[in-house]
């Protein structure tokens, strides 16, 4: 049921003023740069949608944020519509926000299935302190299925599993000439450190938020940027939360009317929503949220989205 679920997803383009899913966007083909949600979900096991994960797409290559549940299957439905760049042996640079399980669980996929389907060099992983030793015990716990690959029948290279970890905290944290990636710190509730991404493409700039709960880092990284793809709860939906999970989603995520406000001083060209905490809300009631409080362009973010 749960595979069949994901096989119905299509792959959407979107207008950048599309106030919902499905619109064709003239001239997407011709863009250098293209943003593709692999997953919007939250830690909730919703079949519709897998965990955090971003993708920008430019000249052909793809730069991934977070491993969210699911990452390489969706970046492989993506390749079959018709993106060459996120062909799973074409996954090679990522980038982690923070270490939340919802954020990370996909990256032993990450690792090794693109390896297996002949990745020949290593995925190379910028994120925050604690990423290198995240990648450690996931290496050495897959250490006997690399040696059955590598010593067994199977005609495994002997790099495509190996990863070159950077850890981060702000600043210039990637540029290869075309792209450049500018970290900056985020409030994760409890995490010492949580990290939004903001990258500069030949024609676009683009943020992205991770987890966060409301702060002016964001509207300075953005500063009238092109895409803000932001996390965000449903004021509506949270007022029927208790007063346990009240305190924790406000310490920890943004507010409907919080992203409003941040919205209206960061000028986004467009602000897409994502790692949405519904709670019986409906997507449409969401964008109202927002909108009450900014009249720009907004879009409630579906995987595999393409903008």
């Amino acid at each position: 049921m749960l595979a069949a679920a994901f096989a119905a997803l299509p792959l959407l383009s979107c207008s950048d003023g599309a106030p919902a899913s499905g619109e064709q966007t003239p001239g997407a083909d011709e863009d250098r740069t293209r943003v593709v949600l692999l997953g919007t979900g939250t830690p909730n096991a919703d079949p519709r949608r897998s965990g955090p994960s971003v993708a920008i797409i430019v000249d052909g290559r793809s730069y991934i944020v977070d491993a969210g549940p699911g990452i390489v299957r969706r970046a492989a439905a993506a390749a079959e519509q018709g993106i060459a760049a996120l062909a799973p042996a074409a996954l090679r640079t990522a980038f982690l926000t923070h270490l939340h399980t919802d954020h990370t669980v996909g990256l032993p996929d990450l690792i090794f299935t693109p390896w297996v389907l002949e990745r020949d060099v290593p995925l190379q992983l910028i994120g925050p302190p604690g990423s290198e030793a995240m990648v450690a015990h996931l290496l050495a716990a897959f250490e006997e299925d690399v040696r059955i690959r590598l010593d067994g029948l199977e005609p495994a290279n002997p790099s495509g599993h190996r990863v070159i970890v950077r850890e981060v905290r702000e600043g210039t944290v990637y540029d290869d000439g075309t792209v450049r990636v500018t970290a900056f710190p985020v409030l994760h509730g409890s995490w010492p450190v949580a990290l939004g991404y903001r990258f500069d493409t030949p024609d676009r700039s683009i943020v992205i938020s991770g987890d966060t709960r409301y702060t002016d880092a964001i509207v300075r990284a953005c500063d009238g940027c092109d895409v803000l793809i932001h996390e965000v709860y449903s004021e509506v939906g949270f007022a029927r939360r208790d007063s346990v999970w009240k305190e924790y989603h406000a310490s920890f995520h943004t507010s409907s009317s919080e992203l409003a406000a941040l919205a209206s001083q960061a000028r986004p060209g467009l602000l897409i929503l994502y790692h949405q905490l519904m709670w019986g809300t409906t997507p449409d009631e969401l964008v109202a949220e927002v909108r009450r409080g900014w009249d720009g362009r907004v879009v409630f973010g579906e995987d595999l989205q393409v903008f």
